[in-house]
C-alpha cells in the first residue's frame, strides 16, 4: 500500500503559506519537520508548497505520496540513545516549474503566502546574466525567485503588505544578502522598474541564516524497517540526527510570525549570524568536506567509520584540532568544546552518513568551508595546514572520476566538470603531469573566484601530494600524514 493521504488519519492540508525551493533530504528533515512541529505545538497552521529548483528532481515522487513522508531522528539526547519516528504532513504538494510554469506563477497570486525558504546548495545563489525574464523558467534560483516576486508585485498592485519573508538555507556567508543582491541585479538587467525594485527592498525581507543538522543520504535499511512497521510503502523515508539548530538574523517581529520557540525548537533570532556561521562552517562542515574525498579514495564509505578508523580518525582529528581550531579567532576553550561535540555527532551510532552523499558540489564546498581556514592558518603560523592541503589534492584526484578502474559518481555543475575533465584528459594524454593538473585547477578563477597559486606554497604542496596519491594511493598518503603528526611529508616543505 502506497503512502498517501487517503490511507493516513488526520492528514488534512493546512493553508499554503510557505514556498520552498528544494525537495531534498535536508529540507525535509529540517525545515519541513520544523513546520510540522510548529503546526502541532504552536498552532502555526501552515503548509509548504515545494518547488523543484532544477529540471530533474523528486517532485513527482513527492506528489505520488501527497507530500507525506517519514522522518527518523536518531542520536544521543542527554547521553542516551533516542530514535523518533514521525510522519511529516507539512508539505501540501510539489510543483515542477519546468513542466508547470503557470502553476508556479499562481503561487504568487495566493494572498496568504508569507515565507520563501530554499536550499539549492552553495552554488545555487548565483547571478546568471544569460537568464531572461521571459524564460519558462529561468535557470538560476534567484532568477526564478525574481520572476515570482514580480508576478506577486503586479498581482497585488505593489501592496507593501504582500511582501514575503525570504529565509535561504544555503550554506554560504550572508546568504540572504547575496540572494537579495542577485534579485536586484535581475531587476536592473530586465528593466523591471523602480517601483518593483523598491518593493523588493522595502516590502520583502531577506534574512541571513545558518542551519545545522546532519542529514545522511537515503538509507534503504531504515526505509525497510519503517515500511514494515507502518504497513505502507514510503519512498521518501529520511534520516536525521537529533541535534538541530537554525540561526536567523533579523528583527524580532519575524519571530512572532514564525513561532518556532513556542514549539520548543532550537531556532535563534539574532542580530548577527556571523560568529555562529563561522564556527559551524569551519568545524562541522569543513571536516565533512575534508573527509569526503580522503575517505572515499581510501575505501571508507561512511563518516562514522572514517572518524573511528585508527588512521583516518587520526587524520581528521589532526585537521580539526591542529589546523581548523587554531585558525579561528575565537576563545580556544569554546572552540574545543564545540569541536568535541561535533566529533561526537560524527560518531552518532544510529546514522550511516555516506561520504558520497556529502560530495555533491565539493568544489564550491571546499571554497566556502575550507579555503579561508587555509589562508588564515598560513597567516597565523607561517606555514600551510598540511592535512587541509592533502584534502585539496584528494579532491582533485576524486574529480578524476575513477578509482582502481571503477567510475566515481562525481556530481557538480557542468562548468566545474568541464575544467576537471579537460585537465585529466590532458594528463591521460601525457600532455600534463600532476603539477600541470593542479595548476590548471588552481588557476581557474571561475572555480575559486581567485588564482589559488598565489597562496604561497599551496600549488607546490598540492601537486606533491597529488603525485603521491597517484603513485601510492590515498591511504598511504594519509598514513604518512598521521605518522608525521600532521606535518608535511612532501618534498616541497
Amino acid at each position: 500500500m502506497k503512502l498517501n493521504r487517503t490511507n493516513v488519519k488526520d492528514a488534512s492540508r493546512a493553508p499554503e503559506r510557505i514556498i520552498q525551493f528544494g525537495e531534498g533530504n535536508f529540507l525535509r528533515a529540517f525545515v519541513d519537520w520544523m513546520i510540522q512541529e510548529m503546526n502541532d505545538k504552536a498552532d502555526f497552521n501552515s503548509s509548504v508548497v515545494v518547488v523543484q529548483p532544477i529540471d530533474k528532481g523528486m517532485v513527482d515522487v513527492l506528489n505520488s505520496q501527497d507530500g507525506l513522508y517519514t522522518l527518523v531522528a536518531k542520536g544521543l539526547k542527554n547521553g542516551q540513545p533516542v530514535k523518533d519516528v514521525q510522519l511529516i504532513k507539512s508539505i501540501s504538494r510539489g510543483i515542477n516549474p519546468y513542466a508547470q510554469f503557470d502553476e508556479y506563477l499562481k503561487l504568487a497570486e495566493n494572498p496568504d503566502m508569507r515565507f520563501v525558504i530554499s536550499n539549492t546548495t552553495e552554488a545555487g545563489i548565483a547571478f546568471n546574466e544569460r537568464d531572461k525574464a521571459d524564460m519558462v523558467p529561468p535557470s538560476s534560483y534567484p532568477a526564478k525567485l525574481t520572476v515570482l516576486l514580480h508576478h506577486r508585485f503586479k498581482t497585488f498592485n505593489g501592496d507593501a503588505q504582500k511582501g514575503l519573508i525570504i529565509m535561504p538555507c544555503e550554506l554560504i556567508d550572508r546568504n540572504g544578502d547575496k540572494l537579495k543582491k542577485c534579485v536586484n541585479q535581475y531587476c536592473e538587467l530586465w528593466s523591471l522598474g523602480a517601483d518593483f525594485t523598491k518593493w523588493v527592498n522595502e516590502a520583502c525581507v531577506f534574512t541571513n541564516t545558518l542551519v545545522d543538522r546532519i542529514v545522511p543520504g537515503y538509507n534503504p535499511e531504515t526505509a525497510k524497517e519503517v515500511n514494515a512497521s507502518a504497513g505502507y510503502e514510503d519512498s521518501l523515508v529520511v534520516e536525521g540526527e537529533q541535534f538541530h539548530l537554525w540561526v536567523i538574523e533579523g528583527s524580532q517581529w519575524i519571530k512572532n510570525e514564525f513561532p518556532a520557540d513556542k514549539a520548543g525548537l532550537n531556532v535563534l533570532f539574532v542580530d548577527d549570524v556571523t560568529p555562529y556561521r563561522t564556527r559551524k562552517v569551519r568545524i562541522l562542515n569543513g571536516p565533512h568536506t575534508v573527509l569526503t574525498p580522503v575517505a572515499y579514495l581510501s575505501g571508507v564509505e561512511y563518516v562514522r567509520e572514517a572518524v573511528e578508523h585508527p588512521v583516518l580518525g587520526k587524520f581528521i582529528h589532526q585537521a580539526i584540532y591542529n589546523e581548523i581550531v587554531p585558525a579561528l579567532n575565537m576563545p580556544e576553550a569554546e572552540l574545543v568544546s564545540f569541536a568535541n561535540d561535533i566529533v561526537d555527532r560524527f560518531r552518532n551510532p544510529f546514522v550511516k552518513h555516506a561520504v558520497m552523499s556529502i560530495s555533491l558540489n565539493s568544489v564550491s564546498k571546499y571554497k566556502a568551508r575550507v579555503l579561508d581556514t587555509v589562508k588564515e592558518y598560513l597567516a597565523k603560523k607561517g606555514q600551510l595546514p598540511n592535512n587541509l592541503v592533502v584534502a585539496m589534492a584528494a579532491l582533485i584526484a576524486f574529480y578524476r572520476g575513477t578509482l582502481n578502474g571503477n567510475p566515481i559518481n562525481v556530481q557538480d555543475e557542468a562548468v566545474v566538470m568541464e575544467v576537471f575533465n579537460s585537465a585529466w584528459a590532458k594528463y591521460d594524454a601525457k600532455q600534463l603531469d600532476a603539477a600541470g593538473v593542479v595548476n590548471a585547477i588552481l588557476t581557474n578563477t571561475t572555480l575559486w573566484g581567485e588564482d589559488l597559486t598565489q597562496i604561497k606554497g599551496y600549488a607546490d604542496m598540492t601537486a606533491c601530494y597529488l603525485s603521491k596519491i597517484l603513485a601510492d594511493g590515498m591511504f598511504k598518503v594519509v598514513e604518512e600524514c598521521v605518522n608525521n603528526s600532521g606535518q608535511c611529508g612532501c618534498c616541497c616543505k
